[in-house]
């Protein structure tokens, strides 16, 4: 009998209607002789009332004890869910993180699953139980209870399915799949039926938000089939799994954007210092990551530094970086005013003159660009925040993603 894993995110499982909506949906998978494990997200905007809770009594609430909160938004979906497919003549369990085995590192609000032991869920699957595991949280060395950050419900669900060796985990979300562009922002955006693991994890990184890139990459590595549909219909949606080479025709697949970028520019950093070193190893110790990176001599023997942090990690990223030694001296400045545009597809590694083409198309348009970056299947532009739309529609005409497939 084979294992299906289905993650339900917030939206799907908002309200009594919704579960129970949720719980027929799960029913109908085990009636058609799969054995059913169910990773459920906290309900609609739970987690961010959470947090409003936790700042109302704390200016800067310890990171132990926002994980002992926020991971109370998740047992109640699965202790819900799992009546509700009670309910309905199944069995069903609910367990936490914890007690699904999901065992992460000690980083607390950013816990990374380091294994998952499944042996509590193989025996209840055993014992004709469908179990419903709780997402977004795990349990440290320590025994304290880790939340995963945003978006960690699909890496739960995606490791779970690891572990299980499941035949395939369905990603249930509020939009029928992976699309071109956002539609919101280009309504001629096509869904995608197929999408290599390489550029999904890509266009997750870029600000796609339907899949969390960690989600991706373990997909990647277990070789875990991803099915990304909607929990509203019956569509089909995207299936993400390894493409072969000839079946990669396009040199685009997607455009994706972000629109949560601050760009820091340091000027007048003499060349004998290491800048790099110094302030990338401050930014990690703060636990910022840095994206777009360009590193420039000047004509006075010193350096420019230009790069992008998420607009939430600028104040933390400034103050560290005005700590450094020397950095009085340096002309430091931010903007908070950009965005990033990017292409995305794994056909560019075969077909030259794509980033020209972008280029070409952002400059026609007069959209200036202040950063790029670029892998063998994406490049990324950082252009006004104010154009970013633009942007993307444009890139979304220039490489033809709007016919049919």
């Amino acid at each position: 009998m084979s294992i299906i894993v289905q993650k339900y995110g917030g939206t799907s499982v908002d309200g009594p209607e919704r579960i129970k909506r949720v719980a027929e949906r799960v029913c109908r998978a085990a009636d058609e002789g799969h054995q059913v494990v169910v990773v459920v997200s906290a309900q609609g905007d739970t987690t961010d009332r959470l947090l409003d809770m936790a700042r109302a009594v704390s200016a800067r609430p310890p990171r132990r004890e926002l994980d002992m909160l926020l991971a109370t938004g998740e047992q109640v979906s699965i202790a819900l869910l799992a009546m509700a497919i009670n309910a309905l003549g199944h069995r069903a369990i609910s367990l936490t993180g914890a007690q699904g085995g999901i065992m992460t590192d000690e980083r607390h609000t950013k816990a990374k699953i380091r294994k998952v032991n499944p042996g509590r869920i193989t025996a209840e699957l055993e014992r004709g139980a469908i179990v419903i595991v709780a997402g977004f949280q795990g349990v440290s060395p320590d025994n304290d209870i880790t939340t995963l950050g945003r978006g960690g419900s699909d890496t739960t669900a995606v490791a779970v399915a690891a572990a299980l060796n499941a035949e395939m985990c369905e990603i249930y979300t509020d939009v029928r799949g992976v699309y071109s562009a956002d539609p919101r922002i280009v309504p001629e955006a096509r869904l995608l039926p197929v999408v290599d693991y390489d550029e999904m994890l890509e266009l997750a990184s870029l600000g796609a938000l339907i899949l969390q890139p960690r989600a991706v990459e373990v997909a990647a590595i277990y070789g875990v089939p991803l099915h990304v549909r909607s929990s509203f219909t019956e569509d089909h949606g995207t299936i993400v799994r390894e493409v072969a080479d000839m079946e990669k025709t396009a040199a685009v697949t997607g455009v994706a954007h972000d629109d949560n970028c601050a760009q820091i520019t340091i000027v007048g950093v003499p060349l004998s210092v290491n800048i790099l070193q110094l302030v990338f190893g401050s930014l990690a110790e703060e636990n910022i990551n840095v994206d777009m990176i360009v590193k420039a001599g000047g004509q006075d023997s010193t350096t420019t530094l230009s790069f992008t942090v998420q607009r939430s990690d600028l104040p933390g990223a400034l103050e560290a970086i005005r700590r450094l030694p020397g950095a009085d001296e340096w002309d430091i400045s931010s903007n908070e005013n950009v965005a990033k545009v990017s292409i995305v597809g794994a056909g560019m590694m075969t077909n030259p003159g794509v980033a020209a083409a972008m280029f070409q198309v952002l400059a026609a348009a007069g959209i200036p660009v202040e950063l790029v970056t670029t892998s063998e299947i994406k490049v990324s532009c950082l252009v006004p925040r104010h154009r970013l739309h633009e942007a993307v529609a444009a890139c979304h005409t220039r490489f033809c993603l709007n016919g049919a497939i």
